[in-house]
């Protein structure tokens, strides 16, 4: 059985890759799963204002936990055994530290779409993770709108039997 881990932000998109992994399962993979939020570190103001590491952290841990809250409930409604973690720091080093420590064999995530120039000026969880997993790593991509209307389009273009 294999473990995957599936990184989530709390968004819709994020949620695709959960259903990419229940489709894989509904395709015969036995699996169970790792869901993950990473949580930026900590501002000098959040830590002037806090005075103590331990606020943070548990401050961090609730946000992760409800971030993550959707991408669990898909899996467990559809029988999965999941497990959760959150790390706070670097995402794409926090994921690969716990890819390693929960022992996944796979990583599914999406990719936000930001296009190049962004990704290469910002960087990229997905980039970076493409280029830093110890394990394979599957990233979804949304349909954007425009591609899906001109599938549906090109569809009902073949059917209606006038030939290009």
């Amino acid at each position: 059985m294999l473990k995957i881990l599936i990184p989530t932000d709390g968004s819709e998109q994020a949620l695709l890759a959960v259903h990419h992994a229940l489709e894989l399962v509904n395709n015969g993979l036995q699996a169970s799963f790792v869901v993950a939020n990473v949580q930026d570190t900590a501002t000098l103001y959040e830590m002037m204002v806090a005075h103590d590491p331990s606020v943070l952290q548990a401050v961090n841990e609730g946000a992760g936990q409800d971030l993550m809250r959707p991408a669990v409930a898909l899996l467990e409604a559809a029988g999965q055994a999941v497990e959760q973690d959150v790390a706070t720091g670097d995402a794409a080093q926090m994921l690969v530290d716990i890819a390693e420590r929960h022992g996944c064999d796979a990583i599914i995530l999406s990719a936000r779409g930001t296009g190049s120039l962004r990704a290469a000026v910002m960087g990229s969880v997905s980039h970076e993770l493409l280029h830093s997993s110890p394990v394979p790593v599957t990233v979804v991509k949304a349909v954007e709108a425009a591609e899906v209307d001109q599938d549906e389009q090109d569809g009902q273009d073949g059917q209606d039997g006038q030939g290009d």
